[in-house]
């Protein structure tokens, strides 16, 4: 039979009568465990609630104040499950979650407007190649993802595909619903991608998308393409072998998605101090950062107590630079360092003992041919060459070692 949730899906109330009401079990997951609840299957006499098939997933809803917490097809019946009894005989209102049952005729419908009667691939308004059709069908919670018969899609078809469908939705091209008995012949000349289940029984219900798709499907569906309102397709990813899945969004997720992307937007201009054009180059730039921190922070942990030492990278700039004297302790230890090339210009910050530090300061200055300033144990500044960087390493060290045998 065909439920009545598949003879109008937009019905969100419905009033009904229970046929049985049998012990039974829900197992789920709640906060990452696996739970086991006890409740109850109720069968009605008809129901508004989608049971999980056909690649969607279930309704939820109430029976009278009673909420259903799954919904499973048994053959021609559709098992409510609930936490509560109910008296069989009684009549019970039945409300559906619409929210959640719109979201799916959206997804559902959004998937079979991709295709073509004519071109059963979704590409195939792209491409003049036949293929053999999509696959499974898959709503998630937050994006929508089928299976194509294809190792892959180009990006230029993606957009094109996207106008595409965008055009069908503002042209409110109808869905009507079928139900045509099994030995029907116009049975044959509908698409139909996935065999009958085993425990079918009833009539086979054709959604037919004017022009662009007629299918067998159990699903909810939209009346009209309008109602999709839009379709995003976020791009594709490698599915099995030769196969791609393709990422979309529609109706109402469009916005959600939009609104979350935006919100998201607003929180790294503030984190990051930079426009929403410069994020990637941003978040690049502080990576490469956080790689340097990681080896600033294993040469420091090399470095003993000595009297000086001397590093040289291509790459870095002044915050670099302090960064490593920051965690050396320069009271006991005169650090040279130089960011750029061997011979070229640079930047050179010497740290250690302020009287060491303004002694020497103004030497490397010279030898580096360079301007700079300092105080407080730090002198710094840029260099117009770095070859006689040797010179300034002798040099501090033979200042060094003079020091040491003052001191003893």
């Amino acid at each position: 039979m065909a439920f009545q949730c598949q003879r109008d899906c937009y019905m969100k109330e419905f009033v009904t009568s229970v046929v049985s009401c049998c012990p039974a079990e829900l197992k789920q997951e709640v906060n990452g465990k696996k739970e086991t609840i006890k409740g109850f299957h109720i069968k009605l006499q008809d129901t508004i609630l989608f049971p999980e098939g056909g690649g969607q997933p279930d309704d939820h809803g109430f029976l009278g104040d009673v909420p259903v917490l799954r919904v499973t097809r048994q053959g021609p019946d559709a098992l409510h499950f609930v936490a509560s009894p109910l008296e069989v005989g009684q009549e019970v209102q039945v409300k559906v979650d619409w929210e959640r049952r719109f979201d799916h005729m959206q997804q559902h419908s959004g998937n079979n407007h991709h295709r073509d009667r004519k071109k059963r691939h979704r590409t195939q308004c792209l491409d003049t190649r036949p293929h053999p059709g999509t696959l499974p069908l898959e709503l998630g919670r937050q994006r929508s993802t089928i299976e194509l018969d294809t190792p892959c899609v180009k990006p230029g078809q993606l957009q094109e595909l996207e106008e595409c469908v965008n055009e069908k939705i503002r042209a409110h091209i109808p869905v009507m619903v079928q139900l045509l008995s099994i030995d029907d012949p116009a049975v044959e000349k509908v698409q139909i991608f996935r065999g009958l289940p085993e425990d079918h029984a009833g009539p086979i219900r054709i959604i037919d998308i004017e022009g662009i798709d007629a299918n067998m499907c159990c699903g909810t569906h939209v009346s009209n393409l309008g109602h999709l309102q839009v379709i995003k397709l976020l791009g594709t990813e490698k599915g099995k072998k030769n196969k791609t899945n393709l990422i979309f969004l529609a109706g109402k997720r469009v916005l959600k998605y939009a609104e979350k992307s935006y919100n998201t937007e607003r929180s790294l201009v503030s984190l990051l101090k930079t426009g929403p054009d410069e994020h990637v180059e941003a978040v690049d730039k502080l990576q490469k950062s956080v790689k340097l921190l990681q080896k600033v922070r294993t040469v420091s942990m090399s470095i003993t107590k000595r009297c000086s030492c001397s590093s040289c990278r291509k790459e870095g700039d002044n915050e670099f630079m302090n960064i490593i004297a920051n965690e050396i302790n320069t009271e006991e230890t005169l650090v040279f360092l130089t960011v750029g090339e061997e011979k070229g210009p640079g930047l050179f910050l010497l740290a250690g003992p302020s009287e060491l530090v303004t002694e020497m300061g103004p030497q490397v200055l010279e030898l580096l041919q360079g301007k700079g300033a300092g105080k407080n144990g730090r002198f710094q500044g840029k260099a117009n060459s770095l070859a006689r960087r040797g010179e300034v390493e002798a040099l501090l060290k033979q200042r060094c070692n003079q020091r040491s045998s003052q001191e003893e």
